[in-house]
């Protein structure tokens, strides 16, 4: 791991630079806001773990906190600091902070605490990656236009065809909107189509056959009109 720690009491520092040594961690430290922020600045991508102290020379925590976060919304920020009001914590968690340790501290307390968020920081960032591979997304259906893989709950939907998987996307895209028998036949064949219309009824009932293999339907009949994705109803599991 590799901590920038921004911290004016060089006594800390050194006490500190000790337990993440015997951590195996890289630290770097700072005594001065300004050069803490310059830093962070320099390698933003660099950094797996921010402590920053509240009382800092030149700038003060809550700026230098303020000022990483417009660079860099995910890296985690430990703020320390020797006041235990409740404004200062509140303040200091709304402009970005993400966990707040009171001094005096034990040493190894802030080692738990360093070890409790990086395991947050990497689910997190492990679970935004796997959303990006996803660019269709509701409260129970994802799918991605890339792989061509859809889900539903959690679990595959499987050998949907070309035509299948494009109409479950279009209509999954646009929650609740009712789309009608010719506008999907536009979408999804040609425009102008000079099929007939019970084309689109054959492959809603055979993607319904599949959604219906894995979890309940969410593909609703919306009579008179045409079709629509809902997935509002399905219960949580």
């Amino acid at each position: 791991m590799e901590i920038l720690m921004i911290e004016d009491n060089e006594a800390v520092c050194e006490m500190m630079a000790m337990f993440f040594e015997n951590e195996g961690w890289e630290a770097v430290f700072k005594h001065d806001g300004k050069e803490g922020l310059e830093a962070f600045a320099a390698a933003d991508k660099k950094w797996d773990m921010i402590i920053l102290d509240l009382n800092l020379p030149s700038m003060d925590g809550m700026q230098v906190c303020r000022e990483i976060r417009k660079i860099s919304q995910f890296v985690p920020i430990i703020m320390l600091t020797a006041r235990d009001s409740e404004s200062d914590q509140v303040i200091g968690l709304e402009i970005g902070a993400d966990e707040y340790v009171t001094k005096p501290f034990s040493p190894l307390t802030l080692i738990a605490r360093i070890k409790a968020m990086h395991r947050r920081a990497k689910v997190d960032h492990a679970q935004a990656q796997a959303a990006d591979d996803f660019d269709v997304l509701t409260d129970h259906v994802k799918i991605s236009t890339i792989t061509r893989e859809a889900y539903l709950d959690g679990k595959q939907i499987e050998s949907l065809t070309p035509k299948e998987f494009e109409l479950f996307a279009l209509l999954a895209e646009h929650p609740k909107q009712v789309f009608s028998r010719e506008h999907l036949l536009t979408r999804i064949w040609e425009d102008p189509y000079y099929g007939d219309e019970r084309t689109i009824d054959a492959h809603i009932k055979k993607l319904r056959q599949k959604i219906e293999a894995v979890g309940p339907q969410v593909i609703q009949t919306v009579w008179g009109v045409g079709y629509k994705f809902d997935d509002s109803g399905v219960e949580e599991k």
